[in-house]
């Protein structure tokens, strides 16, 4: 259970750090070489949080079938 509080906690973080750095690239004072650099490190993020949906999602499928058997 400890792991599973650690995901969550995780996944929470970089939702957080996306949610930031999608308001600081509104700031059209922003140069574009740090854009460019924000804009990396929320992908690299989008794409950490999505693989951890489809894992969680998968999990749950596989819980479902587990109890289709009773």
């Amino acid at each position: 259970m400890s792991n599973n509080t650690s995901e969550v906690s995780q996944f929470k973080i970089k939702l957080e750090r996306i949610e930031q750095i999608s308001s600081l690239l509104e700031d059209p004072d922003l140069d574009l070489e740090q854009a460019i650099l924000l804009y990396e490190e929320g992908m690299k993020l989008s794409q950490e949080c999505l693989s951890s949906l489809k894992q969680a999602e998968l999990k749950i499928t596989e819980l479902k079938n587990s109890f289709k058997s009773y």
